[in-house]
Protein backbone atom coordinates (compact mmCIF):
# COMPACT_ATOMS: atom_id res chain seq x y z
CA UNK A 1 0.00 0.00 0.00
CA UNK A 2 1.12 3.35 -1.11
CA UNK A 3 1.74 6.43 1.17
CA UNK A 4 2.67 9.49 1.11
CA UNK A 5 2.60 11.51 4.75
CA UNK A 6 3.24 15.27 4.74
CA UNK A 7 4.50 17.22 8.25
CA UNK A 8 6.03 20.70 8.40
CA UNK A 9 2.59 22.60 8.14
CA UNK A 10 1.94 25.51 10.96
CA UNK A 11 1.10 29.06 11.39
CA UNK A 12 3.55 31.59 10.54
CA UNK A 13 3.74 35.24 10.64
CA UNK A 14 4.33 37.25 7.35
CA UNK A 15 8.05 36.70 6.06
CA UNK A 16 8.71 33.25 8.02
CA UNK A 17 9.55 29.66 6.76
CA UNK A 18 8.88 26.80 6.66
CA UNK A 19 9.94 22.98 5.71
CA UNK A 20 7.74 20.66 4.15
CA UNK A 21 8.60 16.87 4.48
CA UNK A 22 6.93 14.26 2.69
CA UNK A 23 7.79 10.38 3.48
CA UNK A 24 6.86 7.66 1.03
CA UNK A 25 6.39 3.99 1.62
CA UNK A 26 4.93 0.95 -0.31
CA UNK A 27 6.53 2.18 -3.23
CA UNK A 28 10.06 2.48 -5.32
CA UNK A 29 10.58 6.13 -4.84
CA UNK A 30 13.45 6.77 -6.86
CA UNK A 31 11.48 6.16 -9.65
CA UNK A 32 8.81 8.65 -9.02
CA UNK A 33 8.43 12.23 -10.45
CA UNK A 34 8.00 14.03 -6.86
CA UNK A 35 5.78 17.30 -6.66
CA UNK A 36 3.71 19.59 -4.33
CA UNK A 37 0.58 21.10 -4.84
CA UNK A 38 -1.51 23.30 -2.66
CA UNK A 39 -5.21 24.05 -2.43
CA UNK A 40 -6.53 27.31 -0.87
CA UNK A 41 -10.33 27.56 0.52
CA UNK A 42 -12.43 27.96 -1.87
CA UNK A 43 -10.29 27.21 -5.00
CA UNK A 44 -8.70 24.95 -6.81
CA UNK A 45 -6.17 22.55 -6.17
CA UNK A 46 -2.76 23.83 -7.87
CA UNK A 47 0.41 22.92 -8.97
CA UNK A 48 3.29 24.28 -7.08
CA UNK A 49 6.88 22.35 -7.95
CA UNK A 50 7.88 19.31 -9.35
CA UNK A 51 10.99 17.45 -8.94
CA UNK A 52 12.45 14.44 -11.66
CA UNK A 53 13.36 10.76 -10.24
CA UNK A 54 16.99 11.73 -9.27
CA UNK A 55 16.46 15.31 -9.37
CA UNK A 56 18.24 16.71 -11.94
CA UNK A 57 15.25 18.84 -13.06
CA UNK A 58 12.71 20.96 -11.06
CA UNK A 59 9.95 22.90 -12.19
CA UNK A 60 7.75 25.79 -10.21
CA UNK A 61 4.57 27.78 -10.27
CA UNK A 62 5.57 31.47 -11.30
CA UNK A 63 3.97 32.51 -8.14
CA UNK A 64 6.60 30.74 -6.17
CA UNK A 65 9.51 33.41 -7.65
CA UNK A 66 12.38 32.37 -6.21
CA UNK A 67 10.80 31.94 -2.52
CA UNK A 68 10.48 28.13 -2.47
CA UNK A 69 12.77 25.07 -3.25
CA UNK A 70 11.58 21.03 -3.96
CA UNK A 71 14.24 18.68 -3.47
CA UNK A 72 14.38 15.33 -2.62
CA UNK A 73 16.28 12.52 -0.73
CA UNK A 74 15.81 9.41 -2.61
CA UNK A 75 17.89 6.59 0.41
CA UNK A 76 15.84 8.46 2.92
CA UNK A 77 12.39 8.03 0.55
CA UNK A 78 11.64 11.61 1.94
CA UNK A 79 10.49 14.60 -0.55
CA UNK A 80 11.06 18.60 0.89
CA UNK A 81 9.39 21.81 0.06
CA UNK A 82 11.90 24.80 1.40
CA UNK A 83 9.73 27.89 1.74
CA UNK A 84 10.62 31.05 2.36
CA UNK A 85 9.18 34.71 3.00
CA UNK A 86 5.48 33.47 3.11
CA UNK A 87 2.63 35.60 2.19
CA UNK A 88 -0.80 35.07 3.86
CA UNK A 89 -1.82 33.99 0.11
CA UNK A 90 0.19 31.10 0.55
CA UNK A 91 -1.99 29.69 2.93
CA UNK A 92 -3.66 26.09 2.02
CA UNK A 93 -3.17 22.83 2.68
CA UNK A 94 0.19 21.45 1.14
CA UNK A 95 0.33 18.01 -0.57
CA UNK A 96 2.57 15.91 -1.85
CA UNK A 97 2.08 13.46 -5.16
CA UNK A 98 3.93 10.47 -6.95
CA UNK A 99 3.60 10.32 -10.76
CA UNK A 100 5.18 8.70 -13.64
CA UNK A 101 7.05 11.68 -15.01
CA UNK A 102 7.71 15.44 -14.43
CA UNK A 103 4.59 15.80 -16.71
CA UNK A 104 1.94 13.93 -15.44
CA UNK A 105 2.80 15.76 -12.08
CA UNK A 106 3.07 18.98 -13.43
CA UNK A 107 -0.46 17.85 -15.40
CA UNK A 108 -2.48 17.51 -12.37
CA UNK A 109 -2.35 13.95 -12.81
CA UNK A 110 0.05 12.03 -10.74
CA UNK A 111 -0.37 8.60 -9.32
CA UNK A 112 -0.19 9.08 -5.64
CA UNK A 113 -1.13 12.23 -3.40
CA UNK A 114 -0.65 12.23 0.40
CA UNK A 115 -2.94 13.57 2.87
CA UNK A 116 -1.96 17.23 2.58
CA UNK A 117 -0.45 19.53 5.88
CA UNK A 118 -2.01 23.10 6.71
CA UNK A 119 0.10 25.92 6.14
CA UNK A 120 -1.34 29.24 7.60
CA UNK A 121 0.51 32.81 7.20
CA UNK A 122 -0.53 35.58 9.30
CA UNK A 123 -0.07 39.20 8.53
Amino acid sequence: QVQLVESGGGVVQSGASLRLSCVASGLTFSRYAMGWFRQAPGKEREFVAVISWIGLSTYYADFVKDRFNISRDNPKNTLYLEMNNLQPEDTAVYYCAAGSSIQTVQGLAPKYWGQGTQVTVSS
